[in-house]
């Protein structure tokens, strides 16, 4: 399957030829294929979205792009510090330079380390690029204020709070600092309309200094405003 951007700008994303499959060991090894030869190009200022039937592997795209997941054949290129760098063959500390400055991630689930207060949480990426923890907590907690999040609960563990306050504290952490290149896995899935409405204003900013965005949203709506790009991902044939 190919996957191509006739855009003429430097691209922030690109795939090139990526497989992908699970082994089952404790089903006789039986193997269940992904992907085989995914291409894909994402131009900064650009949020191209996944769509297809439901395991299908689009979150699974996502891991792959972010290094969660390794890829069985092809890379995977990411724009950081000037130059491409193919996060299939790159080392773990080399895949954490590019998130901690790069490639961020809002995924479907925050997790987080017990006990540490919502503004640290949100804060934390800021605090591991030097900035001072004063101005980490200020930037976090105008952002969480903005996603509606009550100040009395800026000093509780996330732990405690609901389904779509989590949701929305995880949105506050990916967009804290302004990664180039931005990974967004149904963040408005656990959000009421007003919250949706904050997410919709975060992407389209984030669009507007020209970050690169790959994401998946289920609402038809979010999809509509967001999208510069849909592409479809297609069920592989199951292996013999």
């Amino acid at each position: 399957m190919t996957i191509r951007n006739e855009s003429d700008m430097t691209t922030a994303v690109r795939l090139e030829g990526i497989k992908k499959g699970f082994t089952l060991h404790l089903q006789d090894g039986a193997s269940i294929p992904v992907f085989d030869g995914v291409d894909l190009e994402v131009d900064p200022g650009e949020c191209v979205v996944l769509t297809g039937a439901s395991g299908v592997g689009k979150s699974t795209l996502l891991k792959l792009i972010y290094g969660n997941y390794r890829a069985l054949g092809g890379k995977v290129l990411i724009e950081h510090g000037g130059r491409m760098i193919d996060l299939v063959k790159a080392s773990p500390r080399t895949i954490m330079s590019v998130r901690r400055r790069t490639l961020g991630y809002v995924s479907q689930f925050l997790r987080c380390v017990p006990r540490v207060a919502a503004r640290d949480v949100v804060a934390e990426p800021l605090l591991a690029l030097g900035v001072s923890r004063r101005e980490a907590r200020m930037r976090a907690e105008a952002l969480l204020a903005r996603l509606n999040i009550p100040e009395r609960l800026f000093d509780l563990p996330p732990a405690t709070f609901s389904g779509g306050e989590q949701q929305r504290v995880n949105i506050a952490r990916g967009f804290v600092h302004p990664y180039p290149i931005l990974l967004l896995d149904e963040p408005t899935a656990s959000l009421d309309a007003d919250n949706r409405a904050v997410v919709i204003e975060l992407i389209r900013e984030a669009k507007a200094r020209a970050a690169a965005m790959i994401g998946i949203f289920h609402d038809a709506d979010v999809r509509d405003q967001v999208a510069d790009r849909r592409i479809v991902l297609e069920t592989q044939r199951a292996a013999a």
